[in-house]
């Protein structure tokens, strides 16, 4: 039988799922936005802790919400009206990765069995940001099996007005040589930056692949002809599979050795403005995602 354990650690609080015979593990902090931290699958750690690089600038595993990415100078227009968030991304003067990656969820349910173990939690908006200034709800169910976790996003309009949105997963993965992994996934379009790592161009053509990692510094976007992503490390292979229906895939690798973020989006840098990949949800509608990582 699976459990599911509450901890405390450097005052935040986590929710641990355990499989049988800890052939599968999760650890999840409540109060970074739900933020997988650890993950384990068969028996092979996949996700772990990155320090001694810091939350606040990795925003290991945090959901991305209401856009993924950037946002240049932090400015947009949505029906005629100007907003700006705050730029969080100073040394670039971009708003970074929305407005739930440190948020507090709750848990308000959760389920076990012999063969897997889930737990939904949500963070709910009940006063509008000068800059996003809407009321929504945001849940997320984690669902472990000995082999995958699988990822189910809603959110919930629960304004009265629509609003435009991207969203998107930052998670990192470890391998234990990066330089002889490889990523494939059917591209149909290239997303060029600029400096600041604002959408410049997009480049109607598909990659190359498979992608070697080898010791390349990557910051990567494409557009996607498929929902899957494989990334195949010498000691597991991984599928990550998405089920939106425009799908956007990011790929970085950070200032410490053999790990990767691999961060399905639904949108690209910007998108607030380009509006490559943007939704709009009306008022009382829902908009739900779903992300599963797999390992052979």
């Amino acid at each position: 039988m699976y459990k599911i354990n509450k901890l405390q650690e450097n005052g935040l609080n986590y929710i641990e799922i355990v499989g049988n015979d800890h052939i599968s593990s999760a650890k999840i902090c409540l109060d970074r936005g739900g933020a997988l931290e650890t993950l384990t699958l068969n028996n092979q750690p996949v996700i772990v802790d990155l320090h001694p690089l810091e939350y606040k600038n990795t925003y290991a595993s945090s959901i991305l919400f209401p856009f993924a990415n950037r946002i240049k100078d932090g400015k947009y227009t949505y029906k005629g009206v100007d907003y700006k968030f705050d730029c969080n991304e100073a040394n670039n003067n971009n708003a970074l990765h929305g407005l739930v990656y440190n948020k507090s969820f709750v848990v308000v349910d959760s389920e076990i069995s012999d063969e897997d173990a889930s737990v939904t939690m949500v963070y709910t908006a009940s006063t509008r940001n000068k800059a996003f200034p809407y009321l929504y709800t945001i849940a997320l169910k984690f669902t472990l099996t000995a082999n995958s976790v699988d990822l189910n996003v809603e959110v919930d309009n629960n304004d009265i007005n629509s609003f435009p949105f991207t969203i998107g997963w930052h998670p990192y993965f470890l391998s234990d040589d990066l330089y002889n992994s490889t990523i494939n996934l059917s591209t149909i379009k290239t997303i060029e930056f600029d400096e600041r790592m604002i959408t410049k161009n997009v480049i109607e053509e598909k990659a190359t692949m498979p992608i070697e990692i080898k010791d390349q510094q990557l910051d990567n976007c494409y557009a996607l002809g498929d929902s899957k992503v494989m990334f195949n490390t010498p000691k597991y292979k991984m599928t990550i599979d998405a089920s939106g229906d425009e799908n956007f895939f990011q790929m970085y690798t950070p200032p410490k050795k053999n790990v990767i973020a691999l961060e399905p989006v639904t949108g690209i840098s910007d998108s607030f403005n380009n509006k490559l990949g943007l939704k709009e949800l009306k008022a009382a509608d829902k908009y739900e995602i779903n992300w599963t990582v797999t390992v052979e």
